[in-house]
């Protein structure tokens, strides 16, 4: 009778990939276990774990048949999530890390939500960061930040900011995520990536005001130690997407901001070979030249006729100040002018 009636249920898949988290891998699988929605498979890949952590699954595994335990073929997060997706039945899909922990009504919840709002959409949740060692203040201010557009589906808004859409927290039909190219390309941070894809194919974010996942920090955990996830990554990342989805080669471009990212920004831009003009409001780089480009103060915008800019100022006070002025002479976020931090 339980087998009809998780027949009649669509299937969920679970992608997860691990290595070397034997300390938190049964308290992950328990989670998955306890689930309300019981018609889920989990694709849980070994990507070379040198601990115990593929004899603790395949105990799991002797237990319970949704569990689906494979070595990576490939090497690497990317090549183990393609791999999970490949061996996956569900209608829907979504990801799920190792060292995490599900809400008991997780799936259910995503499901309802992807059901109620239909395709070209992607169910969220909201994220809690927690930690032995207590959580630092810029997890905080992530979670908080992500939390606020994901409470009001307007993930995409500040996509140029950081990630918008948390990796295991996730879930949208199995036809969407072709769509959107799944897991086919190699470029790192995977999670940031295929945010961007998903926002490239107008796949609408469903608002969520409920703690779905619990996302475990740690000294080393992969997006600390992982050099995939270093910074410059996630500018190459932002850039190219700016470039592909954003950036009007008709209009001027500016770029605002001469610290660290801003000349990494601009640096890339000579590579590319893309004209743009540089401004900032610090009084002791204005008039200087940078990689043989002057800069301007922020003022001389008001002279370009219709600019972008790019925004590379990290502090939130300043940046509150900059979209003012934005504001102030008529131009929107996200057309006329992108925060890239």
């Amino acid at each position: 009778m339980l087998y009809f009636s998780l027949m009649s249920k669509p299937l969920i898949s679970i992608l997860t990939p691990f290595k070397n988290t034997t300390e938190f891998l049964p308290e992950c699988l328990e989670s998955i276990i306890q689930q309300t929605y019981k018609n889920w498979e989990l694709l849980i890949i070994d990507d070379q774990s040198s601990d115990d952590s593929f004899s603790i699954v395949n105990e799991f595994v002797q237990l319970d048949p949704r569990i689906k335990l494979f070595k990576n073929t490939g090497s690497g997060i990317i090549d183990a999530l393609r791999l999970a997706f490949e061996k996956s039945s569900g209608t829907y899909i979504t990801r799920m890390d190792s060292d995490d922990i599900m809400h008991p009504e997780k799936l259910e919840i995503m499901l309802k939500d992807l059901q109620q709002y239909g395709r070209k959409h992607i169910a969220l949740g909201l994220v809690k960061y927690f930690s032995l060692a207590g959580i630092g203040d810029g997890y905080a201010k992530y979670e908080t930040w992500l939390n606020r557009l994901t409470s009001k589906g307007t993930n995409y808004s500040e996509i140029y900011k950081e990630c918008v859409i948390p990796s295991p927290c996730w879930m949208l039909h199995r036809e969407d995520l072709l769509e959107c190219e799944a897991f086919n390309l190699s470029r790192y941070p995977e999670d940031y990536d295929l945010t961007f894809r998903f926002f490239k194919n107008n796949i609408k974010c469903i608002p969520s005001n409920r703690v779905l996942h619990y996302w475990r920090d740690y000294s080393t955990r992969a997006s600390r130690t992982d050099s995939n996830y270093a910074e410059n990554h996630f500018l190459e990342i932002k850039l190219h997407y700016f470039l592909e989805l954003n950036y009007n080669p008709s209009r001027p471009l500016t770029l605002w901001g001469a610290g660290q990212k801003g000349k990494t920004i601009a640096k890339m831009l000579q590579i590319k070979g893309i004209d743009f003009i540089w401004v900032c409001d610090n009084p002791k780089k204005i008039g200087k030249h940078i990689y043989d480009i002057e800069l301007f103060n922020f003022k001389h915008l008001k002279t370009l006729l219709n600019p972008q800019s790019i925004v590379t100022v990290a502090n939130s006070k300043e940046q509150e100040i900059i979209k003012l002025y934005f504001e102030s002479i008529k131009m929107k976020v996200m057309n006329d002018y992108f925060f890239f931090c």
